[in-house]
């Protein structure tokens, strides 16, 4: 099979069309004349966590609360383990965001007073089936905008220690893409697939985080050099069992309680509620054969009920259709609850490029927002659109600084040469699928998956990185018959480099900071005597290298100083 290389020219480069990468182009289209290429692995009018709705922005300033509140609350939740200045420069924004995005055509709920209607103290409710076509068709709409849907972008294009652009490939044409830009924006998502999942065979995709996302913004950065945060502050998710359907509409819209298979409401039992308690109190209960657990709505009314049963259907429709199917609906039957398998995503948790307050990684050039920027938990939707906007304004005042810097031709060659290698590997007894499975057994078994309780030590971690590293010099071997496979190839390798990550990071975190998110067996206590502080790592020359850096509070200007 022979490719086409095709070199294209752009003031801003944005890797990745979902929530932050809209909006960043969005704000790029209406503050400049910059030329503007979004690249997107799918097509943007349903790609990304919001490719099938949302019910709820799950992060708003809503009245009597204000940004500081909305930093406690996250600061609380992640044990302090947090950048406070990128959480408050992101939660002073998360009210204008959203009436942008209302302008758009977003249907926001209203009270009979014209207010928002609250979920909880920090959540509002939407009828957001359609809010990713909206951003799409704003995006579309400028002029300054390109979008190269169905694109897949591997390795950021370094020269002069500087991020200059990025190269990729089509995923249905036979074409190799050197994209030169002046600033890069990586607003990929963050990596699902690491682990073995709840439902096996052909529903093992039936996840809660997008199966497409695997983790390509991480290994894109991981590769370069990029210095990465908290890569052990892993998500799990408690979710509906079997649909995996989010639970917050349920435990947050209808106020249900979560309770054992003895009828017995458990959480407070383990500590303060918090994201992390939720999920591991329904661990110990199942543990200590209690289970299973559910979330408490049998008797509920029958216009709730139906009030679910439309929620549902705008971001999770199988769960609906799974109530229909069974006759039974929450009114009946109480919602029986389970955990997902990890996932490393920055928009719930702190993993991802470390930045400065500008959003600017380690490496000059480079800008990174929603799911792979570090430091900011609970940012969901609102926060990746102020991310967005807060990272395009920055590469917009950049590249008026610099000077602009040609590719060096044989750099283009030597990584043209680097991807048709897998068009022309001979066909051998391995294939993707082996070791995507081979790999989340790894994880799974020896990395504090499902099967383990999410529970790591320090001898099975030691034994999952030998064995992950294993794979990953067996993926050289792979060979792609056409360029969607070749797609499949770099999602296997960038999962399997981001699980590298990720282990060394639980092995430095010695402590459980986090219930279940680094629940380690050998030190199952929290330390801030020696572990209030970031776990940082670059990777070089096949190593990784673990930093530790200090916490940074609201009202410090950080920015990289080596």
């Amino acid at each position: 099979m022979n490719l086409e290389l095709k070199i294209l020219n752009t003031d801003i480069l944005i890797i990745g069309g979902g929530t932050a990468g809209c909006f960043a182009a969005l704000t790029i289209a209406n503050n400049s004349d910059c030329q503007v290429i979004i690249t997107e692995k799918a097509n943007i009018k349903r790609s990304g966590c919001l490719a099938a709705g949302v019910n709820a922005l799950n992060a708003y300033i809503l009245k009597g609360e204000t940004p500081e509140s909305y930093l406690e609350y996250v600061r609380n939740d992640a044990e302090g383990i947090i950048r406070e200045d990128l959480v408050i420069s992101m939660a002073k924004r998360l009210n204008e965001v959203t009436r942008k995005v209302e302008t758009m055509g977003l249907v926001i709920q209203k009270d009979s007073k014209g207010d928002y209607v609250a979920r909880g103290r920090r959540n509002i409710k939407i009828n957001g089936e359609n809010i990713k076509p909206l951003l799409a068709e704003a995006v579309e709409e400028k002029k300054n905008v390109q979008v190269l849907n169905q694109v897949n972008m591997i390795d950021y294009v370094i020269q002069d220690n500087r991020v200059i652009g990025a190269y990729g490939f089509s995923i249905k044409d036979n074409i190799f893409y050197t994209i030169q830009a002046k600033a890069v924006i990586c607003a990929t998502g963050g990596a699902a697939g690491l682990y073995r999942p709840n439902n096996p065979g052909f529903s093992r995709h039936k996840m809660w985080y997008s199966p497409f996302n695997t983790g390509a913004g991480y290994a894109m950065g991981i590769r370069a050099g990029a210095e990465m945060t908290s890569m052990e502050m892993r998500f799990i998710a408690l979710r509906c069992k079997d649909t995996i359907a989010p639970t917050g509409t349920i435990a947050q819209g209808v106020g249900a309680s979560q309770i054992n298979g003895k009828g017995e409401e458990y959480e407070r039992n383990y500590g303060a509620p918090s994201t992390p308690n939720r999920m591991y109190s329904t661990i110990r209960e199942n543990m200590e054969g209690r289970g299973p657990c559910y979330l408490e709505t049998k008797g509920m009314p029958m216009e709730t009920q139906e009030e679910l049963y439309k929620a549902y259907l705008n971001m999770a429709p199988a769960q609906t259709l799974r109530w229909i199917e069974r006759g039974k609906g929450p009114s009946v039957e109480n919602v029986e609850i389970e955990g997902t398998e990890p996932y490393i995503v920055g928009g719930h948790t702190a993993s991802g490029y470390w930045v400065d307050t500008e959003r600017a990684a380690t490496l000059v050039g480079l800008y990174a927002a929603g799911d792979v920027a570090g430091g900011s938990p609970q940012k969901y939707v609102t926060g990746c659109f102020a991310e967005g906007e807060i990272a395009a304004l920055s590469a917009m005042s950049y590249i008026e600084r610099i000077k602009p810097v040609s590719i060096d031709r044989e750099q283009i060659i030597n990584k043209f040469n680097n991807v048709t290698r897998f068009l022309k590997n001979s066909p051998g007894l391995l294939r993707v699928e082996d070791l995507e499975e081979a790999m989340q057994k790894v994880m799974d078994e020896y990395a504090g998956g499902i099967s383990a309780g999410y529970m790591v030590n320090m001898d099975k971690l030691f034994i999952a990185r030998e064995q992950i590293k294993i794979l990953l010099d067996r993926s050289t071997f792979l060979r792609a018959n056409d360029m969607h496979e070749l797609v499949f190839i770099y999602e296997v390798i960038d999962r399997l480099y981001v699980c590298q990550v990720v282990i060394e990071h639980l092995i430095a975190r010695k402590e459980t900071r986090w219930h279940c998110y680094n629940e380690n067996a050998d030190y199952p206590k929290k330390d801030d005597e020696h572990f209030f502080r970031y776990v940082n790592s670059r990777y070089g020359n096949g190593n990784i290298e673990i930093i530790f850096r200090e916490i940074v509070k609201k009202d410090e200007q950080y920015e990289h100083q080596d």
